[in-house]
């Protein structure tokens, strides 16, 4: 615990044989939970948990969640509806399977995929055992040994101090990032936190790849966990859930950690299409369901006439160019119509950009 508040920590792990048992014995002792998501490995990552869990005793009483039951009124209708949609939830997650024998009072819980789903299906699965225990901090960290659990509280104290819903690490702000951080994977990760910036609303964040994080049990009450992106685009997509749910967020500056024997499963080159596929379709998805459905906003129109405005310019711009090419010549009012509805679209999206950094200024801590 912390300042009287559980932690529980999230391990998704696939093929991490070698090193979870390095992460599960550097855990620090403050945390309550250690819930590690075996997303169907191969190789011997279930038996090295659980031959770890036979080691470890069950949880401290101190430790333990406290459920209090309070009599239903006809006022709670809201609530019990949303409990038991909660609990039909488990019905949308990959089939799983809780391998502890008494998973209440372990302080490590084992749960297996039936088969593989992913990254974000393995954070998601997680999350939900948090959700349902009622957590009231629940961090992520890989099982590959990748993040230094002497900055895990670091990532939990603005959530515990309901500083932020949610909290980030950020390694790009960390002054040996380019020294210690492959070329490759920082130029990608810039490239993505760019566009996650215009896709989430949360302008001013960056490094939008890392999986160390921190969430608070309202953000996990605010979001639909079972749809949460199953693939390394999770951490994106998560950032628009919480955008859309009005959720505040944090980041705070993490060391880059590579070369300790870690093997990373993602290909940059193949994964930065999907995901900017997955934020295109999220930008919208976040612009009509807060901006329209929820809270009205002018952005919401001037976003779209922007768009509507530039569709309507290329035309025009692909007249202009076939007639420079044949080399003849252009119509004053072809080039008139093409100037005015470029200038008209790029000022409507710098308006709508504007507002919309404006309106998120709220959601950063």
């Amino acid at each position: 615990m912390l300042l009287s508040k559980t932690i529980a920590v999230v391990i998704p792990a696939y093929n991490e044989e070698q090193q979870i048992s390095h992460v599960l014995e550097t855990m620090p002792g403050f945390v309550d939970r250690i819930i590690v998501v075996n997303d169907c490995s191969s190789d011997d990552t279930a038996s090295v948990v659980l031959d770890y869990i036979k080691k470890q005793g069950p949880v401290s009483p101190h430790n333990a969640e406290l459920e209090t039951q309070t009599e239903k009124t006809k006022y709670d209708r809201a609530e019990i509806i949303l409990e038991e949609l909660n609990k039909r939830d488990l019905d949308h997650f990959i089939p799983s399977v809780v391998a502890n024998k008494n998973p209440e009072s372990d302080r490590i819980v084992l749960i297996n995929h039936e088969k593989n789903g992913g990254v974000g299906a393995a954070i998601a699965r997680g999350y939900k055992w948090c959700l349902d225990h009622k957590m009231d901090c629940t961090a992520v960290m890989a099982g590959d040994g990748q993040m230094d659990p002497a900055e895990l509280e670091t990532i939990c104290r603005p959530v515990i101090e309901d500083e932020a819903h949610y909290v980030k690490g950020n390694r790009l702000i960390h002054r040996s990032a380019w020294h210690v951080m492959p070329a490759e994977r920082y130029i990608g990760n810039s490239t993505l936190s760019i566009l996650t910036k215009i896709a989430s609303g949360y302008w001013h964040v960056s490094d939008t790849q890392t999986g160390y994080t921190a969430i608070s049990l309202k953000a996990l009450q605010a979001i639909k966990i079972h749809r949460i992106y199953r693939g390394y685009g999770m951490p994106n997509d998560l950032l628009v859930k919480l955008n859309i749910g009005f959720c505040t967020i944090k980041e705070v500056s993490i060391k880059p950690v590579y070369n300790i024997g870690e093997k990373s499963k993602m290909n940059v080159v193949k994964v930065i299409p999907s995901i900017a596929w997955l934020l295109f379709k999220s930008f919208f998805k976040r612009l009509w369901i807060k901006y329209l459905f929820k809270d009205f906003h002018p952005l919401f129109l001037l976003y779209h006439f922007a768009f509507m405005l530039g569709i309507i310019t290329v035309p025009y711009m692909v007249k202009i160019a076939r007639i420079v090419i044949s080399g003849e010549t252009v119509n004053p009012l072809t080039v008139l119509a093409f100037i005015f509805l470029f200038i008209s679209s790029f000022q409507s999206l710098l308006f709508a950009m504007w507002m919309d950094i404006q309106d998120n200024e709220r959601l950063y801590r």
